[in-house]
C-alpha cells in the first residue's frame, strides 16, 4: 500500500464521497485505513465506570484503500503515487507534478 499515516486523502466512492481527511491509521494486511470523521458508525455502549451514562457513540471504521485517492501536498491535486529510486533511497512521487511526497 502506498498510503501512509498523515497523508491527505479524498473519498471517491460510498456514503462519504467528496469528503477529505488525513489518514490516522493504516492496516496493511487488510488494505484498509482509518480516517477520523469518515465512515462513522454508531455503537451502543452499556453503562460502565468510563461511561456512567452509557448510550450511543459514533466511531470511525476502517475504509478500504481503493475508495480513496491521494491529495498531493505540493500541487494540491488528486494524484496517484509512484516510486522513484535514487541511490539507496526509495521515494514516493506524485504522478501529476513529479515531486517527492
Amino acid at each position: 500500500m502506498k498510503l501512509k499515516k498523515g497523508d491527505k486523502v479524498k473519498i471517491i466512492t460510498g456514503k462519504d464521497k467528496g469528503k477529505e481527511g488525513v489518514v490516522e491509521r493504516v492496516y496493511i494486511k487488510a488494505n484498509t485505513l482509518v480516517i477520523p470523521g469518515i465512515n462513522l458508525y454508531k455503537k451502543h455502549i452499556a453503562k460502565s465506570e468510563k461511561m456512567p451514562q452509557g448510550g450511543v457513540v459514533e466511531i470511525p471504521r476502517p475504509l478500504d484503500a481503493s475508495k480513496v485517492i491521494f491529495i498531493c501536498s505540493k500541487c494540491g491535486k488528486q494524484a496517484r503515487l509512484g516510486y522513484e529510486i535514487s541511490g539507496n533511497k526509495k521515494y514516493r512521487i506524485c504522478k501529476k507534478c513529479d515531486s517527492h511526497v
